[in-house]
């Protein structure tokens, strides 16, 4: 990215994310253990809505349609709604360590996943389980800030820290308790993140809840602008601090549960990527959120084409960001002129 220099307009550069974003998610449907080629993918889908002859064979369409294409977008939208989650979170509690799992939404969907796995449950029990629990978790978090003393959002993040340790201790237990010849490590699997058991149905749940926080966020942008300056600042700009703080941590909250609960525990990406995009565009949230989003719709999915097609088995997705994000974010707090 040396091309774009610090004086070009950010909106060229969030062209170029959106431009790179859409050549991960074609590079990527070409990727994997069966090859496909472009000419076959605009084929299939141009199948859908024209009738052609088909010249691709049916294994190439399930493929495609029931595996590439679902979990190819499901990372996008993971990748998007955690960098957006992130972002928001930095913003809105002023800190730029805060990343998603800040007010123990994944110590929450990591004990519904488990709490199902314990009781014998699979496929979309767990995604509702894992969602809901995560729900719970930041919901509760709040309520308890809003009865602690001082500063209303330090109080937040305490609450987030005390709840989530409560929900990790719980998960320990459901462990500790679990047939270690099969529900012990389905549950270990799980909470080293992957994208495996994407399907149509997991991406159509997954959109729809992610539309309704990522939305709200991309309108709202400019709001957490204002939100940076303190609550005085945002009170004297007309903004109802504690209303938009809210409504902010609602959707956040609200999209990394429904990321969470389709791809398990996936640390770094909303920890990392919205600093790489502050790096690149600047502190601006009208231009800081959107960057966030299309970077992370790229980041993850090119390291999902790593976890899947480096070794022989499918390594876990949390493993290669902890690798990849850990080192990366050390770059950035170390480099000159670093943002975090």
């Amino acid at each position: 990215m040396k091309f774009l220099k610090k004086e070009d307009n950010p909106r060229r550069k969030i062209f170029f994310l959106a431009v790179l974003a859409l050549m991960v998610i074609v590079g990527s449907f070409l990727i994997g253990r069966y090859p496909l080629s472009l000419k076959e993918i605009f084929g299939i889908l141009t199948s859908k809505i024209l009738s052609v002859e088909p010249f691709w064979t049916e294994q190439a369409q399930t493929v495609f349609m029931n595996v590439r294409a679902p979990r190819v977008l499901t990372g996008c939208l993971v990748g998007c709604a955690l960098s957006a989650a992130g972002a928001a979170y930095q913003g809105v509690f002023q800190n730029p360590m805060a990343s998603p799992d800040i007010l123990g939404a994944s110590a929450g969907a990591a004990f519904g996943a488990a709490l199902a796995l314990l009781f014998g449950a699979d496929g979309s029990v767990v995604i509702g389980a894992a969602f809901f629990f995560s729900l719970l978790c930041t919901g509760a978090a709040w309520l308890i800030s809003q009865r602690t003393q001082g500063r209303q959002i330090l109080g937040l993040i305490l609450s987030g820290i005390v709840v989530g340790s409560l929900f990790t201790a719980s998960t320990s237990l459901i462990k500790l308790v679990a047939d270690p010849t099969d529900q012990l490590p389905a549950i270990t699997y799980w909470l080293m993140g992957s994208l495996a058991g994407s399907g149509q149905v997991t991406l159509l749940f997954s959109a729809g809840i992610m539309a309704v926080g990522l939305i709200p966020l991309f309108l709202l942008r400019w709001k957490i602008n204002v939100l940076t300056l303190g609550d005085e600042e945002a009170w004297a700009l007309g903004v109802n601090a504690k209303k938009m703080r809210l409504i902010i941590v609602f959707c956040a909250s609200l999209i990394t549960a429904a990321a969470v609960a389709i791809s398990g525990i996936i640390g770094w990406v909303g920890l990392v990527v919205p600093h790489m995009a502050r790096r690149l565009v600047g502190n601006n949230y009208r231009y800081l959120m959107p960057a966030s989003m299309l970077m992370g719709a790229a980041f993850l999915p090119v390291v999902d084409d790593v976890a899947r097609n480096m070794l022989s088995s499918e390594i876990p997705i949390g493993i290669l960001t902890a690798f990849i994000g850990a080192p990366f974010f050390l770059y950035l707090i170390t480099a000159k002129g670093g943002s975090a």
